[in-house]
């Protein structure tokens, strides 16, 4: 028989083993919002306020910062809830995974005709390629809607083939009719259970003009950022199963996988775009970045880091020319941080604009 105290180190040891997982790390030590967000000063969290500041003059317009789950910085008006233009595609993919675990949706492998017939007629000279559009190409910009090129063989970042994946998303997976997507689906499945504070929307322009785009203030957009922090946790609950998280965040696009040739195909009748009117759409490669609507920071064909003073964890929701609208969360740094209107569009476009903006937020972090 073993010595007392050796008996109890055994049973001590034993009973760490049988610990269920805790999940995210900073979800055990850092508190979620409520109403308001716990506000601390960058100081106590281990930021430089100096740093900041040169993050807030170089991006201009509205903004804050959120460490250890705290509202530690903001600047110009972060409670302004505004269009953030393709930085809502995130959100969207959201909603397809939801409709996953809620039983909605039986596949990512669904047949897109299968909710929209007029996808098995046209294109009949390309042999009816469209009728391959699986529902996982629409969230990884690779259905070719619009193009000429077969579904899953090229990204093509187009805005005709995000409208269309609202529109089944919404109407025929969910049921909802266009002016239900607030009431029946933003609302009661993300922003009420997150305690948003400014009435985020999916009528950033009305009902009827583009239903989906998204209005959302910086420091609501945080509240969905530190819900992918927290891998789908909130407070007690979960509202999005962790393994889904991980999927949405850490699965780019190979970076071999060819940009589309932005050669016309048809389109369904009656097609609408979220955003860009150009016919054929084909607005930016992927850079090996891509990853189920979010960015995140891959490696494209040449090896480069997309942003090469980010963390290689950093993953955005980015909307308009050089992520002038957007939000970002860096794991490893236990940061969130969104922004709008700011001056980043009115720059060259390059993914370096925003590295710079990532370069500035890391300085700010000590040691």
């Amino acid at each position: 028989m073993l010595p007392l105290p050796r008996l109890l180190l055994f049973f001590f040891a034993s009973a760490l083993l049988c610990l269920p997982s805790l999940g995210p790390l900073s979800a055990q030590s850092t508190p979620y919002p409520r109403e308001h967000w716990e506000e601390a000063s960058p100081e106590a969290m281990g930021l430089e306020r100096d740093a900041l500041d040169k993050l807030a003059a170089y991006m201009e317009g509205d903004g804050c910062v959120i460490r250890h789950g705290r509202m530690v910085y903001r600047w110009g008006d972060p409670t302004r809830r505004g269009d953030v233009a393709s930085a809502c595609k995130p959100w969207i993919s959201f909603f397809l995974f939801l409709a996953l675990e809620e039983g909605l949706l039986e596949s990512l492998d669904m047949p897109a005709h299968h909710y929209k017939p007029c996808l098995a007629e046209i294109n009949a000279e390309l042999g009816y390629k469209d009728r391959g559009i699986l529902m996982r190409h629409f969230a990884t910009q690779t259905s070719c809607y619009g193009v000429r090129e077969t579904p899953g063989t090229a990204f093509d970042y187009n805005d005709w083939q995000t409208a269309l994946f609202v529109e089944i998303l919404f109407q025929q997976i969910y049921k909802v009719p266009p002016d239900g997507y607030d009431g029946h689906i933003l609302l009661p499945r993300l922003t009420e259970k997150l305690q948003c504070e400014d009435s985020p929307t999916f009528y950033a322009f009305g009902p009827q003009d583009r239903p989906g785009r998204l209005a959302v203030s910086p420091r609501d957009f945080c509240r969905f950022g530190y819900l992918f922090l927290q891998r789908g946790h909130w407070h007690s609950g979960r509202i999005l199963a962790g393994e889904h998280i991980r999927k949405l965040t850490t699965q780019p696009l190979p970076a071999a996988l060819p940009r589309t040739r932005a050669q016309e195909a048809a389109l369904c009748e009656g097609a609408r775009s979220h955003g860009s009117q150009r016919i054929p759409d084909d607005q930016c490669d992927h850079g090996g970045s891509y990853s189920w609507m979010w960015w995140v920071n891959g490696v494209d064909r040449e090896g480069r880091r997309y942003w090469c003073d980010a963390p290689d964890d950093t993953f955005a929701a980015l909307g308009h020319k050089n992520g002038m609208r957007g939000m970002a969360v860096i794991p490893s740094l236990d940061i969130v941080f969104s922004w709008n209107n700011t001056r980043l569009g009115t720059l060259p476009e390059s993914s370096d604009v925003l590295n710079d903006a990532f370069r500035y937020l890391c300085s700010a972090v000590k040691n």
